[in-house]
């Protein structure tokens, strides 16, 4: 089967929309100069020095980078190496993508729109907000009760996790819950003094800023 482009970079995104595009595209590494498309699937640092190999056949994958000239397909999502199901999922498009290219995502459930180059860096700070620093706060929070002897059973919080963005998605702001929503200030001071001095920090500006 004739491949219709070439992904270069074996990281997780690469990985992953190869294997779900399976023999439409071919993966090869960053060294590599495959003729025809090139999807550049790089850390931001490299798309310049990658994308002066394919002058006029290459698009890359960074959500806070412009390059003049170079159009850019950032899917909003998080890859771990394998397919998923992305169905609903933004697919921010920057400068001239190809249709063909547009089309391989829309396949796969992305949901294109476009993002100007001005507002790209603000776009990829949500992302980092919403997955990234969302994360580290699971995670950390996860650490502190393990730290303390308090090891939950199951699934620890990730069904809280679940629950959580569940009633965002079906309620946005109505669906928060917590002490500072409720304004009850005695159960956030308790909860404050029992956290180290930097978490406590996090704690309550993170619930005044909501």
């Amino acid at each position: 089967m004739t491949h219709e482009f070439s992904i270069l970079g074996r990281g997780r995104a690469g990985r992953s929309l190869a294997k779900a595009w399976g023999d439409s595209v071919t993966l090869l590494s960053s060294a590599e100069a495959p003729e025809g498309f090139a999807l550049l699937a790089v850390p931001d640092d490299a798309i310049s020095a990658q994308a002066d190999r394919f002058p006029g056949r290459c698009a890359h994958l960074s959500g806070s980078f412009h390059l003049e000239g170079v159009p850019c397909a950032h899917p909003l999502t998080s890859f771990d190496g394998e397919p998923a199901d992305w169905r609903g999922t933004p697919l921010a498009l920057t400068g001239n993508v190809p249709e063909f290219l547009v089309s391989a995502f829309q396949k796969l459930g992305f949901e294109p729109f476009q993002l100007e180059p001005g507002q790209k860096a603000l776009y990829h700070a949500a992302a980092v907000l919403t997955s990234a620093h969302s994360a580290t706060l699971w995670l950390g929070a996860a650490a502190l009760l393990r730290s303390s002897g308090v090891e939950l059973p199951g699934r620890g919080l990730m069904p809280l996790v679940e629950a959580t963005r569940r009633n965002i998605e079906r309620h946005g702001d109505a669906g928060r819950t917590g002490p500072f929503i409720r304004g009850d200030e005695a159960t956030i001071a308790r909860d404050a003094a029992a956290l180290p001095k930097g978490w406590r920090e996090i704690f309550l500006k993170l619930g005044h800023l909501g």
